[in-house]
């Protein structure tokens, strides 16, 4: 039986990393007490042929800060629901911040921040040269890592993990690549409060903030609560005493 520790409000919001750990092999950093399930769970998919890699894991505040920056500013590929270019110059305040939530949390909102979710490819199945862009398309039957989708919705819950951005809810975009373990982040997500990000944003260098502030709680509500709930196959999800 794993025994999970409570989450901090500077662990919930990026702003430390106290409760992760770095790997080497495949290179990560996770939540320490996330190691041993995704270890489980890589070798697991290796059977099958599959080289699951993270190829994001644990990111910080100011790491999402500059992803945040970078798309306001037009610096990084900013995407409407159907994965077509916008130009953020075009778009004012508030269409520009429902934009980039669409495909990226806010700093100090990202699930990325607790350590317990990755973006994950199957690096067996890349071809030599090619970057994963980690669009939904690259993960359909018939593509580069339509092997490893289905792999993960038919065995992913027997190891603890799930996709929370599996059906579009009206807040993220699908993402097929997206993991996250599911006993753990459902103790981050319940601990969650506006307060905490309200405190966290109080960090300089936040591009469009005010019109963050201006829409917070529905903010967090349509993009860090609504999310799909982890499946269960039988007693596939480990039971956990959470401390």
């Amino acid at each position: 039986m794993t025994e999970l520790a409570g989450f901090s409000p500077l662990e919930l919001t990026g702003r430390t990393r106290s409760h992760v750990q770095d790997l080497q092999e495949p290179r990560c950093t996770l939540h320490h007490a996330v190691v041993g399930p995704f270890l489980d769970l890589r070798a697991a998919t290796a059977r099958d042929g599959i080289d699951l890699v993270p190829v994001s894991s644990f990111r910080d505040f100011q790491r999402q800060r500059q992803i945040w920056n970078g798309k306001c500013r037009g610096e990084r590929d900013l995407l409407d629901q159907n994965g077509a270019r916008l130009d953020p110059l075009a778009l004012d305040s508030d269409e520009l911040v429902t934009a980039i939530l669409q495909w990226s949390a806010l700093p100090g909102a990202s699930r990325h921040h607790w350590g317990t979710d990755m973006d994950v490819i199957d690096a067996a199945a890349l071809p030599a040269g090619v970057t994963a862009r980690l669009e939904p398309a690259e993960y359909a039957p018939g593509a580069m890592f339509g092997h490893l989708d289905r792999w993960l919705g038919e065995h992913a819950a027997q190891y603890g993990f799930y996709r929370p951005y599996t059906t579009d809810r009206g807040g993220v975009q699908p993402e097929p690549w997206h993991l996250s373990y599911a006993p753990l982040a459902q103790q981050a997500m319940s601990a969650f409060s506006t307060g905490m990000l309200q405190d966290a944003l109080q960090e300089e260098g936040i591009d469009a903030l005010d019109a963050v502030r201006n829409r917070l709680p529905q903010i967090v509500e349509r993009y860090v609560m609504n999310v799909d709930p982890p499946l269960r196959a039988g007693n596939a999800i480990p039971r956990t005493r959470l401390a």
